[in-house]
């Protein structure tokens, strides 16, 4: 559908036919400080030539980079068949499903990503995706509030041991919402949610708890027990979980005596490639009790009248299919493009190459610590076992060093200092089965150089 403006002519018709001025007393009701002003901070269109430049110059500077960073976004080896497939016309240009006759092949690819997903995480129900996994979480904080029914608060007890990123995120969805985020503190010496430290909530009123697995520092959390608290505590459980670490680790349909009510997170590790930040496909599961307070859309298996085997449109609980007062959300359009390579992905490795390649993620972690911290400069913070990122204190401020191995070619890591400055020179690192011997040893090189260059800058 093309987009015609309106002509002076067409816009002075109108404001004839209303009986006003101006645009302006069109709009007079609206507060002046409400209003838009002039967008000068935007430059001035470029032609086709030179956004294509542009867009080259800036793609250019992604390549040649060893990417050691992790924090929400994983490079892992995506096998070619799996853009191949998605690149094909049917999947790359397809629109929404509206017309289910008209979809099959669509429909059927999001009901096998539901399917493959509620079997990762051991759930009842999965939906057709969110945005991504930082939205996912905000959606799953307003659906645990519709759905506590023991709850008479608006409060959710939120670990700082869940990525600032996807905290930030929630907080700029819900508080709005007069929704109250209690932040719980981890642990100094293992970086995780001490569940002694949780006895302070005991009887108190909350909607839910939001547990990280692994956690942002990478830190494996005692899931069991903090589930088990919860629920004793009548407030459920929204599992964060980055979903290849589920491979190795307990789902959290299975966390304690009754698992996780709500499962959210980032489904970028399945076939989706970094792309300077997205786009990404967040994904979301629940208990079959709790299916009716799901955003987004639900894909079912049926059979038409002559009984053959089909797919629709089941559940679609957004503004766009219901009255706007009763949607469960406004933002929940599936990432269907992503949402389509994370499921070709997950065909082509299966139960098997899923753990291989989890396995795999953990031992490169482990040779990068043995490689890094052999000089006795660097410490390992956190006693805690990990998956495949660790947090490291470095003798010099992470800065510098960070610029410094950037410059030589290596992305070292994330500077922890922003968000927890408690834990002084820290960054994150992170390792995945891409990494090599060779970038180990690449890594380790250029970190000492670069801690011997800033050691030498600050001495002067």
């Amino acid at each position: 559908m093309p987009y015609i403006p309106h002509t002076a002519g067409d816009v002075s018709r109108m404001l004839d036919t209303l009986g006003v001025r101006s645009l302006d007393q069109l709009f007079d009701e609206i507060p002046p400080a409400l209003r838009c002003k002039p967008l000068t901070g935007i430059a001035d269109g470029l032609s086709e030539m030179e956004v294509t430049r542009l867009m080259r110059e800036r793609s250019e500077q992604d390549a040649g980079a060893l990417s050691f960073l992790g924090a929400g976004a994983y490079e892992h080896h995506i096998p070619a068949a799996v853009w191949d497939l998605a690149s094909r016309g049917e999947f790359l240009t397809a629109y929404t499903p509206y017309q289910a006759e008209a979809s099959q092949g669509t429909l059927q690819v999001i009901y096998e990503f539901q399917s493959m997903m509620a079997h990762l995480t051991a759930m009842d129900v999965s939906n057709a995706s969110v945005y991504d996994g930082a939205s996912g979480l905000a959606e799953a904080v307003l659906m645990a509030i519709r759905a506590n029914r023991k709850s008479n608060s608006r409060r959710i007890l939120m670990p700082r041991t869940v990525s600032p990123l996807y905290r930030a995120a929630v907080r700029a969805i819900v508080e709005g919402q007069d929704i109250e985020l209690v932040e719980i503190d981890y642990h100094r010496q293992g970086g995780h949610i001490d569940p002694s430290s949780l006895k302070v909530y005991d009887g108190e009123d909350y909607a839910a708890i939001v547990i990280p697995m692994p956690n942002f520092f990478g830190v494996i959390e005692d899931v069991h027990l903090l589930t088990d608290w919860a629920h004793a505590n009548g407030i459920l459980v929204i599992a964060c979980v980055n979903p290849m670490a589920l491979a190795l680790f307990t789902p959290p349909g299975q966390w304690g005596a009754e698992g996780a009510d709500i499962v959210v997170g980032e489904a970028q590790p399945f076939g989706i490639p970094l792309s300077s930040g997205g786009p990404y496909c967040g994904f979301m599961c629940c208990k079959q009790a709790l299916v009716r307070q799901m955003p987004g859309r639900i894909i079912g298996r049926t059979l038409d009248l002559e009984g053959k085997p089909g797919f629709a449109l089941t559940l679609q609980a957004r503004e766009q299919h219901i009255r706007r007062a009763k949607a469960t959300s406004n933002i929940c359009t599936n990432q269907g493009l992503a949402m389509t390579a994370a499921t070709i992905y997950l065909s082509l490795l299966g139960a098997e190459g899923l753990e291989r390649v989890a396995l795999a993620c953990h031992d490169n972690l482990r040779q990068l610590l043995l490689v890094a911290s052999k000089s006795g400069e660097i410490e390992r913070v956190f006693k805690r076992p990990v998956f495949h990122e660790k947090v490291l204190r470095l003798p010099v401020p992470a800065q510098p060093v960070l610029a410094h191995m950037a410059e030589h070619g290596v992305l070292a890591g994330v500077d922890l200092s922003p968000y927890y400055p408690e834990l002084g020179n820290a960054i994150l690192v992170c390792a995945t089965e891409t990494k090599t011997a060779a970038d180990i040893s690449k890594y380790a090189a250029a970190l000492q150089n670069a801690l011997q260059a800033t050691a030498m800058g600050a001495s002067k």
